[in-house]
């Protein structure tokens, strides 16, 4: 029985419980939102992770990317940025390795952190047939599916499904205006498949048989958004809405059929977009939680696409979306290193607490209470446990010399010292 069924039934579960005790709200009322489907619990009846809540009402939740290429693969280095992007707030990791040794790299991760973990199986599917048969457009039905059935059985807890790529979506594109065209790896290979093959995707055409999978081990879907503008340009367009309303259908679908679903969303926005952006997809799709990759603001920003994305993640969590896909500075340039991925959680961080304040969010505002009255205090102690990342504020204030407990920006000018001194 999944969460979904669960709260249909009014039964409490131990990771509703979790859930409601970490974010502070009464346990009933996360029931309904659960029931709804507003809110996904991502644990497969088989996995490990501590249970998180995304959707309706709860503080935003940040997703990290780690994973191989088939350019670059060292499994202790991913393992590592696992580890490093849970220690730096990472509310779930995503395994999104392509190398010929992804299964060895998962099963590492899984052993190594205990948030949700999502992968996308497509990415399975496609090496091995591309090592069996030459060629990524050589995947047969049993790949798909093979891949889906397996690493749900190992225990991952979320899968992002590019069940919105049809034939009749494909041939739009073809016909479209963009500049960019697909620029989703599991959505150009299923694009790829359906025009090598000229049949149906397999992951549109059988979803009820993925939707029994996804029920047998309590596996959430993460609905793929395979047309995602790649750039400014092309946001907002003809096939992004289209594919949109396919997976709307697809969320009720899943509903019905007791299995948890999340829907992804764009890629590059531009910022005057991004709130009609999420109003959109929440009407769409009925409410679904919303899973967001940045969105990226500006295409001109190479090197420092964590801070694009996480102007785009504050106004789009604001706006309605519950969970950030982080993005990193090598976007668009190389595989993240472990710097990377630590500077890319935190500028997500920031865009979630932003949001989490804007929203009213109750936790979100303590925290911002706790820093102010640590900062009144001079109690530098207490800004570094609090702020995201604990090592580089200290290392600041430690790099200069220092007299008392004031900084050397202002000195024996500092505001906050006079006004002590001298007003009490």
């Amino acid at each position: 029985m999944t969460q979904l069924d669960s709260a249909r039934k009014g039964q409490i579960t131990d990771e509703m419980e979790k859930v409601a005790k970490e974010e502070n709200i009464d346990i009933q009322k996360l029931i309904k939102q659960l029931s709804k489907g507003y809110i996904t619990i991502p644990r497969n009846i088989n996995g490990k992770s501590v249970p998180k809540g995304i959707g309706k009402g709860l503080t935003t939740k940040i997703n990290a990317n780690v994973g191989s290429s088939s350019e670059i693969e060292n499994i202790e280095t991913e393992v590592e940025k696992a580890i490093v992007a849970v220690k730096y707030g990472a509310d779930a990791v995503m395994d999104l390795s392509t190398g010929s040794h992804l299964k060895e790299i998962r099963k590492e991760i899984m052993q190594a952190i205990n948030v949700p973990i999502g992968t996308v199986p497509i990415y399975e599917a496609a090496v091995e047939a591309s090592e069996e048969k030459g060629a990524v457009i050589h995947m047969d039905e049993d790949h798909m599916f093979n891949a889906i059935i397996n690493q749900a059985k190992e225990g991952v807890d979320f899968m992002t499904i590019h069940s919105g790529i049809t034939m009749d979506t494909v041939e739009k594109i073809k016909n479209s205006e963009r500049i960019m065209g697909i620029v989703s790896r599991g959505g150009a290979f299923l694009a790829a498949w359906i025009l090598q093959n000229e049949e149906e995707n397999p992951l549109y055409k059988n979803y009820d048989y993925l939707l029994e999978i996804a029920h047998e081990y309590d596996v959430t879907l993460s609905l793929g958004d395979g047309l995602r503008p790649g750039c400014l340009a092309d946001a907002s367009d003809i096939p992004q809405i289209q594919e949109l309303i396919i997976l709307g259908q697809l969320v009720e679908r899943a509903r019905e059929a007791g299995v948890q679903v999340m829907v992804e969303g764009p890629g590059h926005v531009p910022l005057d977009q991004i709130e009609a952006n999420m109003k959109i997809q929440k009407t769409i799709c009925k409410g679904a939680p919303f899973y967001v990759l940045g969105p990226i603001v500006t295409d001109l920003a190479p090197g420092y696409d964590h801070i694009t994305s996480a102007i785009g993640g504050a106004i789009a969590a604001s706006s309605g979306a519950d969970f950030l896909c982080y993005v990193t500075p090598r976007e668009h340039l190389a595989i993240p290193d472990v710097k990377a991925v630590k500077e890319g959680v935190i500028a997500s961080k920031i865009a979630a607490q932003a949001a989490d304040v804007a929203k009213g969010i109750r936790s979100a505002w303590d925290s911002e209470l706790q820093m102010a009255k640590a900062r009144r205090c001079f109690d530098w102690k207490k800004q570094f446990e609090l702020a995201f990342d604990h090592e580089t504020p200290r290392k600041y204030r430690e790099s200069t010399p220092t007299r008392g407990d004031m900084c050397t920006m202002c000195g024996e000018f500092c505001a906050l010292r006079i006004v002590r001194d001298n007003l009490g």
